[in-house]
Formats: structure tokens, C-alpha cells, sequence
């Protein structure tokens, strides 16, 4: 392996590599930046461009633009609370309060740093330990597919602490609206009351969008005469020594969860930042200061997002299976070459193989240099008087929602959940969970049905296969722990008593 690592270096530090992840790296953060605009997206409309390019060279490129764009979908949800990709909504949690505080160069240099580290070891765990995620990854079936869902869901009880019924009816309300579309067993279109625009379901990013941006604006509009100028503390970006001894009892754990959750075929840093997010919570002694604006949920949230990108290369090139949408987009930019990502691919292409987790542990050194220097410039944006700031967020929750598909049904989509989260907003019901619904409500059903099926109705899969019974022992802490906290702080539909 060294052998074949000092070879891919020459190569990856070449000038034309250097220049196409720095190229990658300046685009995934100005799309990553911009609401609607995700890494699938963007990858998608540039993977064309790496088909006249060395395989090396257009594997630069686009994880330059992968991990980047990634990274740069906290800005706006630490900024203007909106996540600029899926992965990013846990950032919003804790993110967002401490932009509210005025420190919004301290909550970037956070997610900064926090993104730097967790990609940086999230490759080196994904490198050095690349057999042994895939033997672990190769063996989830539906049954340990849904378990890991399942699991996802029961945060639901943890992020919605104090608010715990109307979490839940949010998640299930989330879960309702990702049934909409085509039954993934059967086949036969359902809730798309004859109307063509459902049959392919509601997409998630319009939704997304309209939840956490549209109704914040609805929200602040009312108040836009009353509210004074947010004065954003432009000092501090480089976290202070105190912050990085902090953010280090986080970043080990945080990207240890990262790297193996984003190893499973299928999920992502959508899932792996809130799994993280839920742990480093359910263990802290001060809980309280969880979505108030913790250090510890941000570095969390943003370690866990993007050691998970290192984790999904690992299916990706060990398995030939795409450990989410944007590797599935690379495996076919190899493809093109004549190259088949597999279990031979390490040995037929060694130097490409660990030339691209060298090419992105460099694209993570770029993404904290450029960062930190263009953080002064994200937390001006915020600072801008709401009246001309807000009518901006509008139309760029218009351009991105409609940019996902080129649909104006998404444009209303996105308005419908933005007056949805208004409501939701008003009636102090939590966001998040809703949005953990959307995403792992399919994966759950799907895997729960597809179990169901090849086990003749028996429940037997719960407790046979070791995977899944783990998962769900996990499970089952995770909803009897916040039960046993209740007991000591009684709650009712309307948040502690």
C-alpha cells in the first residue's frame, strides 16, 4: 500500500491536478453556498467535463466539488438558516444560534475546522481500514438497511427534548409526505390523487428549502420594522484555543460515526451528521445547551458530514456500490475511462485508487484555507438590513427550488412547505424531525416490506441476523433514555413544565 500511496503523491500534487481541485474546490463552495444548489447537482453538470481528462485529473476535479459543496451547505444554514445541501441540517441546530448571537465568523471558523478534521481522518480511517468498512458495509441486507433507519428515527425523541409530542407528530407528518409517488414494492402510484406531478413524489430539496428558509423569512417579516440590526462579530474565525480543545473531545467520536455510517451503501452525511449530532448530546452532562447554540452539536454535526464523504468512496471503489448519489455520479465518470470500481480495483488501479483519498485529504487542506479566508465575507451577508436581504433569500428559494428538476410544480412545493413551517414555526413545533421523516421514511418502508417479504411474514430478521439486532438494541436506548430524563423534568405538548 505505502508503495503505491508514494507513487499517487507526485501525481496528485502536480500543477494540473492542483489547479483542477482548486478550480472544484471554488465551485463546490459558491454552489454549495446557494439554497438548492446540491453536490449531486453540480457534479452532475460538470462530470462531462473530465471525459477528455486523465481518470486521475477528472477525479480532482470532482471531489474537489463533492467534499466542497458538502462543506459549503452550512454557510447559509449557520447564516440565514437555510442548509444549502441536505447534509447540512443539522448545522442548523446549533448554527444558527450562534449567528443569532452575533458570531457568525465564530460559527464558521467552527464548521471550518470541524469540516477540515473530519474529512482529513475520515479519509485516513477510510484508507487504512478501507477492507474492513466494506466487509462490514457489504453485509447490510434490507433487514440491517431498515434497523439503521429505524435507528434514525428514534432521534426524533432526542432533538425534540421538551417538545417530544409535537417532535414526534412532525416526524410522522415528515413520513406521510415522503409516501407520496410510486409504492417502491408494488409499483402502483399512491396519495398522487391524479394529479402527474406526484407520481414521481415530492422532492425533498423544494421541501427542504421552503421549511427552513421560506418560513424563517415568512416569520421575520412579521417583525422586520421592530427588529433591530444584527451586529455580526467578524473577529475570532480562527477558533480560540479554549473552542479547539473543546471541538477535539468531539471530533474523534464524531468521526469515527462518520466514517462507518457513511460507509453503508445508500445513506450519507444527512444521516451521519444527525446520528453524530444525537450521540454527542445524549451523552454530554449539560444537555440544555444543545440547539441554544453548543460548540459541541456544530462539531458534531459538521466532523461526522464530512468524514462520511471519505466513508462512501469506500463501497464506491472496494464494492463497485455508490455510498450515496454523487459516488454513484463518479463511478460512472470511471466507467467512461474503461475503469469498473470493484474489488479489483485496488489492485488494477492502485495508484488511482490511493491517489484519490491522497487528492482528497489536499481538496480538505484547500477547503480550510479558503474558508477561513473568505469566512469574513460569508458573515457580512448576514448583516445586511432584512428588507433587502430577505427578498434576495426569496428568489434564490425560487431559483434553486425550480433548478433541481427545471419543474414549477417544485416552486410550489417549496411555498407550500414554506407556509407549512410558518405554521409549524408559530405552533412551536420542531423542524428537524419532520425532515429526519422525509429522508428516512422511505428507507425504512422500503427495507421493512422488502424484509417482511423474504422472511414469509416472520419478524424473525429483528433478532437472526447480528447487525440488525445491535441496531436495534441502540434503537431501544435511544427511545427508553429520554423517557427516564422525562421522568425528572416532567414535559407536556407544549415543552417542559
Amino acid at each position: 500500500m505505502w508503495e503505491h500511496i508514494a507513487a499517487a503523491i507526485p501525481l496528485v500534487l502536480a500543477w494540473n491536478s492542483l489547479l483542477l481541485m482548486l478550480i472544484g474546490v471554488v465551485v463546490g463552495i459558491i454552489m454549495g453556498a446557494l439554497p438548492g444548489m446540491t453536490a449531486t447537482m453540480t457534479v452532475a453538470i460538470l462530470v462531462s467535463f473530465t471525459y477528455g481528462m486523465p481518470p486521475l485529473n477528472g477525479m480532482m476535479l470532482l471531489l474537489g466539488i463533492y467534499a466542497s459543496a458538502l462543506y459549503a451547505g452550512s454557510i447559509p444554514a449557520i447564516l440565514i438558516r437555510i442548509p444549502g445541501t441536505p447534509s447540512s441540517a443539522a448545522a442548523v441546530l446549533d448554527g444558527y444560534p450562534i449567528c443569532q448571537r452575533g458570531e457568525a465568523g465564530r460559527g464558521i471558523g467552527i464548521s471550518t475546522f470541524s469540516s477540515f478534521f473530519g474529512g482529513v481522518f475520515g479519509t485516513f480511517i477510510a484508507l487504512f481500514l478501507a477492507s474492513w468498512i466494506a466487509k462490514f458495509a457489504i453485509g447490510f441486507g434490507s433487514s440491517e438497511y431498515f434497523a439503521l433507519a429505524f435507528f434514525g428515527l428514534t432521534i426524533i425523541a432526542n432533538i425534540s427534548e421538551g417538545y417530544v409530542i409535537k417532535g414526534l407528530i412532525a416526524g410522522f407528518l415528515g413520513m406521510l409526505l415522503s409516501q407520496i409517488g410510486i409504492d417502491p414494492i408494488q409499483g402502483s402510484p399512491r396519495f398522487t390523487f391524479q394529479n402527474v406531478n406526484l407520481v414521481s413524489g415530492i422532492a425533498f430539496i423544494p421541501v427542504m428549502i421552503g421549511l427552513f428558509g421560506l418560513s424563517e423569512g415568512l416569520a421575520i417579516i412579521e417583525k422586520i420594522h421592530a427588529r433591530d440590526r444584527l451586529k455580526q462579530a467578524l473577529s475570532n474565525i480562527v477558533p480560540s484555543w479554549s473552542d479547539i480543545k473543546r471541538m477535539m473531545s468531539t471530533i474523534p467520536g464524531a468521526t469515527f460515526i462518520g466514517a462507518f455510517v457513511g460507509a453503508a451503501p445508500g445513506t450519507g452525511g444527512d444521516i451521519a451528521s444527525f446520528v453524530s449530532y444525537n450521540e454527542r448530546r445524549r451523552w454530554a452532562k449539560d444537555k440544555s445547551a444543545y440547539g441554544k447554540g453548543s460548540i459541541d452539536g456544530l462539531t458534531a454535526a459538521e466532523t461526522a458530514k464530512n468524514a462520511a464523504t471519505a466513508g462512501a468512496l469506500v463501497p464506491t471503489l472496494a464494492l463497485g456500490i455508490p455510498g450515496d448519489s454523487v459516488t454513484a455520479i463518479m463511478i460512472g465518470a470511471l466507467m467512461v475511462h474503461g475503469l469498473r470500481p470493484g474489488p479489483l480495483f485496488f489492485e488494477s488501479n492502485p495508484t488511482l485508487a490511493y491517489g484519490i483519498y491522497v487528492g482528497f485529504i489536499v481538496v480538505y487542506v484547500m477547503i480550510l484555507v479558503l474558508g477561513l479566508l473568505g469566512a469574513r465575507m460569508w458573515a457580512r451577508v448576514i448583516s445586511a438590513p432584512a428588507n433587502y436581504l430577505w427578498p434576495v433569500i426569496f428568489v434564490l428559494c425560487v431559483v434553486g427550488s425550480f433548478a433541481m428538476r427545471s419543474s414549477l410544480f417544485d416552486v410550489w412545493s417549496m411555498f407550500g412547505a414554506g407556509i407549512l413551517g410558518y405554521f409549524l414555526r408559530r405552533g412551536k413545533y420542531p423542524l428537524a424531525p419532520m425532515v429526519l421523516g422525509i429522508i428516512l421514511g422511505p428507507i425504512c418502508e422500503t427495507n421493512l416490506r422488502r424484509s417482511l417479504i423474504l422472511s414469509a411474514g416472520s419478524l424473525d430478521f429483528l433478532y437472526m441476523r447480528p447487525i440488525t439486532l445491535a441496531l436495534m438494541v441502540l434503537s431501544l436506548v435511544s427511545i427508553i433514555l429520554p423517557l427516564i430524563r422525562n421522568r425528572q423534568t416532567p414535559v407536556t405538548a407544549d415543552g417542559p413544565e
